[in-house]
């Protein structure tokens, strides 16, 4: 077992991307002297959200603070090996700026990506907006007969390596002193409006002066421990890399079609997704695969649209979950207004990755100060759960 003291500053619970830049922002604050430890029930992260995922980040959303928190996210990643060094530099992370590419074909969805990119170019995006000519010039891969706008972000959007972001988040906090543990959490001890210890599936028991709900699809669980509820549930997504015997020329973005299936660069191969017609939440371990996806959403969409890939060859695939906030695919964080010192950090609808070091970065001033200077995350809080208010966010994949 590891050295565990009897009670902490700050327990976080999940020790995936979110939980681990909530460790990692409070161990580079120097305002902050307090005991952190980080309790995750799978060391190996094999069905971890983090490990899943599509590994990608991107300014272009609708809402003004999404967009924020996402350009924080690329300048953190782009200077993580100085941010995450400790007596070596941390990990590149290996930024493919190759873009995010949406498509529009109808009215509306004009409508849609001329107003996204008003806010995100007021936010200082380098989102730019492409006619049909210009598609076909830039992308001419693509069949773009009905395509009326094109909106694309030439920097500052793509993929990166989620893991060596894991790893390196993991490592710079525990060299400042930050506890990791393999163990679960199975109850939070409440008295009156406060959070007074965890219990662990291992049966020992630790006093929590904060306690961080970082757990990802069991985030709903954890919060009920608390007697709180949370509007979160597991959705599964499916992954699919596949090869081309015709490969694509030039600069290839993470392209969005109007089906609403993407794909992008996988090395010598390429990542393919959807959104699932039917889409019910599922069982926290059920990661089985959705083939049916494959072969009636994401190959005719993807056939119709780029003809090289009208033969396409699957490598492999895997699923994984986003945490779903059914209220409004947006995450809630912060305190709850019931239990002060019970944050928040659950729901991101598949943005974890790329939102995890502004939450993170949120979460610590939190903690240390009482509220948000960087960033104002007030809006994402879970008071609009209570008040059923949506923070809508339109461009959701």
């Amino acid at each position: 077992m590891s050295e565990l003291a009897s009670s902490y500053d700050v327990v976080i619970v999940g020790g995936g991307v979110v939980g681990s830049a909530v460790a990692f922002f409070l161990a580079t604050n120097s305002d902050f002297d307090g005991r952190v430890l980080v309790i995750e029930k799978d060391w190996t992260y094999r069905k971890a959200a983090t490990a899943l995922s599509s590994s990608s980040i991107r300014h272009q959303f609708s809402n003004a603070l999404n967009v924020r928190i996402s350009m924080f996210g690329v300048e953190f990643i782009q200077n993580f090996p100085t941010l995450a060094a400790t007596d070596v530099p941390g990990p590149d992370l290996n930024l493919t700026e190759n873009g995010y590419l949406f498509i529009a074909n109808d009215q509306r969805g004009v409508d849609i990506l001329r107003r996204n990119a008003r806010t995100q170019q007021a936010c200082g995006a380098d989102t730019v907006l492409l006619d049909n000519d210009d598609i076909r010039r830039q992308f001419p891969w693509m069949t773009a007969d009905d395509i009326v706008l094109g909106s694309y972000g030439p920097r500052g959007e793509g993929w990166f390596d989620n893991m060596g972001y894991l790893n390196g988040l993991r490592h710079r906090a525990r060299a400042s002193g930050v506890t990791y543990i393999e163990d679960e959490v199975v109850g939070l001890g409440r008295s009156a409006d406060r959070i007074t210890h965890v219990t662990l599936r291992s049966g020992r028991s630790v006093a929590a002066g904060t306690v961080v709900n970082a757990a990802g699809t069991r985030g709903t669980s954890v919060a009920r421990m608390a007697a709180l509820d949370l509007p979160v549930e597991p959705r599964r997504r499916s992954l699919f890399v596949v090869d081309s015997r015709e490969k694509l020329d030039g600069k290839i973005p993470l392209f969005i079609d109007t089906t609403g299936v993407f794909f992008r660069p996988e090395g010598r191969y390429y990542l393919a997704g959807t959104v699932p017609e039917h889409d019910p939440a599922v069982d926290p371990d059920d990661f089985s695969v959705a083939h049916d996806e494959f072969e009636e959403q994401i190959w005719p969409a993807l056939a119709e649209r780029i003809p090289a890939f009208e033969a396409l060859k699957v490598i492999n695939s895997w699923a994984g979950h986003y945490d779903y906030c059914t209220l409004d695919h947006n995450v809630i964080v912060g305190p709850s207004p019931e239990v002060p010192n019970f944050l928040f950090a659950n729901g991101f609808s598949g943005h974890g990755l790329q939102q995890s070091p502004a939450i993170g970065r949120g979460l610590a001033e939190m903690i240390v100060y009482g509220a948000y200077r960087s960033l104002d995350l007030s809006p994402l809080g879970y008071q609009r759960v209570i008040d059923k208010k949506p923070f809508i966010e339109e461009a959701v994949i």
